[in-house]
């Protein structure tokens, strides 16, 4: 074999694990990419049914707290403002925006959702009724399956974060526009410490 034909032969053999290389880097990102998608799905569906349980609880302490019409809406609103920004995450699950933009309507609503609950602890037959007290139990349940979605959503970005920074899959992440995903973040009004008085 000539000199000439060897180095064809190097050649084409240097090609071809170039090749597998870049398919296997690509697949593994695609997978990668597949799983925090399918994680924040997840999350999608567990949030569904938090705005679900939210007017059926609204229409529950309506009757009974009347006059406490501004809690009442600021529940609605908050809801509505949460359902959008989770419509927008689902179509762009990862987008650095669209998470911190659920982030922020997720906090508003945990607010207006808390505060709606510490008014009704006021109302004696509220408390004691037990639609109330079931709505309640299943919005606590459904606030911790999205904890648990939202951690596993957080893992899986981590995971392909990861795998899109480190050499050499870097190099077909940025060939193949393999973008950052985001976290799906604690707001920082839920960060902050409470502040506790005794006076």
């Amino acid at each position: 074999m000539t000199e000439s034909g060897v180095l064809i032969l190097i050649v084409l053999g240097l090609a071809v694990i170039i090749g597998l290389w870049a398919v296997s880097a690509y697949n593994g990102l695609v997978v990668a990419r597949n799983r925090y998608q399918n994680a924040y799905a997840q999350i999608d569906v567990q949030l569904k049914r938090r705005y679900d349980l939210i007017p059926n609880l609204v229409e529950c302490v309506k009757g009974y707290m009347a006059h406490e019409k501004a809690a009442l809406e600021a529940v609605v609103n908050a809801r509505a403002a949460a359902f959008g920004a989770a419509q927008r995450a689902a179509a762009r699950p990862g987008d650095p925006t669209a998470m911190k933009q659920l982030s922020e309507a997720e906090t508003q609503l945990s607010g207006a959702l808390g505060r709606l609950i510490a008014v009704a602890e006021a109302y004696p037959d509220l408390k004691a009724n037990q639609n109330m007290l079931s709505l309640q139990e299943e919005l606590s349940s459904t606030e911790n399956k999205v904890s648990f979605a939202r951690q596993a959503y957080n893992d899986a970005v981590t995971a392909y974060n990861n795998r899109r920074q480190t050499f050499p899959t870097a190099i077909a992440a940025n060939l193949f526009g393999f973008g950052e995903a985001a976290l799906l973040e604690t707001a920082p009004a839920e960060r902050a410490a409470p502040k506790v008085s005794f006076s």
